[in-house]
């Protein structure tokens, strides 16, 4: 039996596909520098060997999977080729697998994962479903008949995939690094819905997208009339969200999601359209609705003492607002802190205002040193430029986190996508 080594299985894509391969009964095997990585974890229970990298590790009889970081000059990578052992890339072999399913792409500048963790669960309700979330998750069943996965438009990547529908929540300008402006995102979104085989559900409230064209039908959802699938009636509790759902004007059912903030009302929105596309029941859409738990880094929320303390990826200015309206619902008597760690500089000086303007929504800020990658030039930026745009912001160390101890009833929310858990970690080690 062929045996699946994945180069780089540490990765969260690599990680969430090495679970799928290995739920439906695959031989697998990875390699990784030894550094420890969250996505390992799910890994490690599975009882999926993890290797440190070395050409010894590639055998005859081997498929390779290539992570994208790795160069063909890899020492692994080399010996596969010097064996002549197929050696597929990440993207490729996941746009070849998903032939075998329904596959459902979900795509966005924002709102991916939580979209795709929330797809999956709805769906599984249904019918037999295989998912792989951009956390590092990811669920085989050999008798699945959907494939729900989150496709990243960053470099293009979604470009290598050809599935049957695609849920499409955005289109926001991200990724300064690689795109040059909106239209060059908007550019990759268009050549991506042309690659779409049987409808695309896009969010209608979004300008971009509705300028999207297609070969197939484009179904909108969001809050306003125009749109085929419309969320009315919107009640907003400290429990969560209800709303009515109407298609192309006639009510169809009422929904209650325990999530917070109008980005999650949108979610569940374009899973409803999808759920019901496919003809999957209200009943079992709204059951399933109601019980989904969240994703990972997604408003994860504990309690220490007298403070909630929340965990989120928010790293985007758009992001950062939703995250802050969400805490703002649920705990509407509670002072929001929000400790915010910018993820590159070139995203920081791009949107400095804009992060200034989202974090200003807060009762009270904490700045983190940039999280910046070993690529770029960061020029003269600092912490302190985007401290001087925001009232009061105070920047806080790992070292030192005490500050956030005066905030005794209050909602903290650790904001990032580089190594902001740092900080929580050691702000909790404090409180113990």
């Amino acid at each position: 039996m062929t045996i699946y080594h994945f180069v780089g299985i540490k990765g969260s894509g690599m990680s969430a596909l090495a679970q799928i391969l290995h739920d439906m009964d695959y031989q697998v095997q990875g390699s990784d520098v030894e550094k420890h990585f969250f996505t390992q974890i799910a890994l490690e229970q599975s009882g999926i060997k993890i290797l440190p990298f070395n050409k010894d590790n590639i055998l005859p009889g081997m498929t390779i999977i290539a992570g994208n970081a790795f160069p063909d000059t890899h020492e692994e990578i080399q010996r596969a080729m010097e064996l002549g052992l197929p050696i597929v890339r990440y993207h490729r072999f996941l746009g070849d697998f998903m032939q075998n399913f329904t596959s459902v792409a979900v795509t966005g500048a924002h709102g991916k994962t939580s979209t795709t963790g929330l797809l999956a669960h709805v769906m599984k309700g249904a019918k037999p479903t295989s998912f792989l979330i951009g956390d590092g998750t990811g669920k085989g069943d050999k008798a699945a008949e959907y494939f729900v996965f989150e496709a990243c438009e960053y470099r293009r990547h979604f470009l290598s995939y050809f599935p049957d529908y695609a849920i499409m929540t955005n289109i926001d300008f991200d990724h300064p690094d690689y795109f040059a402006n909106l239209e060059d995102v908007f550019s990759a979104f268009q050549e991506m819905s042309l690659q779409v085989k049987k409808g695309i559900i896009a969010c209608g409230d979004d300008e971009q997208l509705q300028k999207i064209q297609a070969k197939v039908p484009v179904v909108f959802y969001g809050f306003a009339e125009e749109n085929d699938f419309q969320a009315r009636n919107v009640v907003k509790s400290t429990d969560g969200t209800t709303f009515d759902v109407f298609v192309r004007n006639t009510y169809y059912h009422t929904f209650s999601i325990p999530a917070y903030g109008d980005h999650n009302v949108l979610n569940a929105l374009g899973v409803i359209a999808l759920c019901n596309y496919e003809g999957i029941e209200a009943k079992i859409i709204e059951e399933q609705l109601n019980t989904f738990q969240g994703v990972k880094r997604r408003f994860s929320e504990k309690t220490i003492g007298g403070q909630v303390i929340i965990d989120d990826y928010a790293h985007h200015p758009t992001e950062i607002k939703a995250t802050i309206e969400a805490a703002n619902q649920k705990y509407p008597d509670r002072e929001i802190v929000a400790v915010f760690q910018p993820h590159t500089f070139t995203r920081t000086q791009t949107f400095l205002q804009e992060f200034a303007d989202s974090l200003n929504q807060a009762d009270k800020v904490y700045l983190c040193e940039i999280f910046g990658s070993a690529r770029e030039n960061h020029g003269k930026l600092s912490i302190e430029d985007l401290q001087e745009k925001i009232d009061g912001a105070e920047i806080i160390t790992e070292e030192d986190t005490s500050l956030l101890k005066k905030h005794d009833n209050g909602v903290i929310i650790f904001m990032g996508a580089g190594d902001i858990q740092k900080f929580q970690a050691a702000y909790e080690n404090q409180l113990v």
